[in-house]
């Protein structure tokens, strides 16, 4: 759960391809679409060599991710750019938040593959039972739900629908074809292993794929039906399967080529800057940061003074948050009642001023100074 990038300088056709404009005309800074030369450009160019963490991350591992949606909508977090880490709990936020961009950074090169395995699902998949079907390598059959069915009659039908080799194999290579003829992304031999490792793991374990450590569960972590059907505080569905509406917003991003992964380190010295830089030439401040628990490891490692530079470079408003993950190791008065773990925000220029003044001296200091706590019920 860490990333980099880096500065790409668009010119020429590429920018052209880019913006839609001719030479000698000004660039729109207002990008809408990225094309598949594109978006596969910035994937290569920003990207570093890729790093080691301790899990698989094939799922999120935060039941109470949901619990700060509404105090995202109360402080005004729309629009802009969306930066995060980790896997798909970052297209619920991107549905929340509804950006112009989004930019997913993970230190592991495998992570990158596996959301270029996501993006494919979400081209092949007009509605969340496809995607999930398509996912999990369970066929939607005559006895599946209707198109219209919520999304925990979806998850009863493909928890009883056993796996097929068929399906797994047809999945499969639609995936590789389309990562690699239709986002022109080329795959080396390690990179379809992953892909393969990543694609047999959903096939294998269904619904009750959960997060891992080092590749095993200690059984102490949500499954992915449990983490789709999670509540916010007042007892509302909220993950982006659960609404056809952020369904198709989070769909509609990845049509547009608008949602790039990248390997990096947050306090390395590429993604963050180049970021920076890409979007102010398309004057976008980032309005939404997921950094999860990185920032936990990034005081271990010595390296959390660089990812605050590396914040200093982003283009922000007042409004620019920071959304963090607090693990149930570290107790926090914020945490809701029946969790183990917290959701917090925090706004980026507070973020920025507190390290200036030297008032993070450990993660604790973190976690706990001027942080904006969900509204409990």
């Amino acid at each position: 759960m860490l990333a980099t990038s880096v500065v790409v300088l668009l010119v020429g056709a590429g920018l052209r391809a880019a913006t839609g404009g001719r030479a000698g005309e000004p660039a729109n800074p207002q990008l809408e679409r990225l094309s598949s030369v594109e978006f596969s450009a910035l994937i290569r160019d920003f990207s570093e060599e890729g790093g080691y963490f301790f899990s698989d991350n094939l799922i999120s591992n935060e039941t109470p991710y949901l619990t700060v949606a509404g105090k995202l909508r109360q402080l005004g977090a729309t629009g802009g750019a969306y930066v995060g880490v980790g896997p798909e709990q970052n297209f619920t936020y991107i549905a929340k938040v509804r950006p112009r961009i989004a930019f997913i950074l993970d230190i592991r090169r495998q992570a990158v593959i596996q959301h270029l395995m996501y993006k494919a699902l979400f081209h092949l998949s007009p509605t969340p039972a496809e995607f999930l079907s398509r996912l999990l390598s369970r066929p939607l059959t005559r006895e599946a739900p209707a198109a219209d069915a919520s999304i925990t009659e979806v998850l009863a039908y493909l928890s009883k629908t056993p796996a097929g080799e068929e399906t797994y194999t047809r999945g499969l290579a639609a995936i590789r074809r389309a990562i690699q003829e239709d986002f022109q992304f080329p795959l080396s031999q390690r990179d379809q292993e992953s892909l393969e490792y990543v694609y047999k793991s959903f096939r294998d374990e269904g619904l009750d794929t959960a997060f891992r450590l080092d590749g095993w569960s200690d059984g102490q972590f949500p499954t992915l039906g449990e983490v789709i059907l999670q509540p916010d505080q007042n007892g509302k569905l909220g993950n982006f399967l659960a609404s056809r509406d952020d369904y198709d917003f989070v769909r509609g991003l990845h049509l547009k080529n608008l949602i790039v992964p990248v390997v990096g380190d947050f306090g390395g010295k590429k993604a963050l800057p180049a970021i920076g830089e890409y979007l102010r030439k398309r004057d976008l401040t980032v309005t939404v940061f997921y950094t999860s628990n990185v920032e936990q490891y990034l005081f271990e490692s010595g390296s959390f003074a660089a990812f605050a530079d590396n914040v200093r470079k982003l283009p922000i408003t007042d409004k620019s948050l920071f959304i963090r993950w607090v693990y149930q190791r570290y107790y926090h008065p914020a945490r809701m009642a029946g969790q183990r773990s917290t959701s917090l925000l925090q706004k980026m220029s507070v973020f920025l001023t507190d390290f200036a003044a030297g008032r993070y001296q450990n993660y604790v200091n973190l976690i706990t100074t001027n942080y904006i706590a969900p509204d409990k019920n």
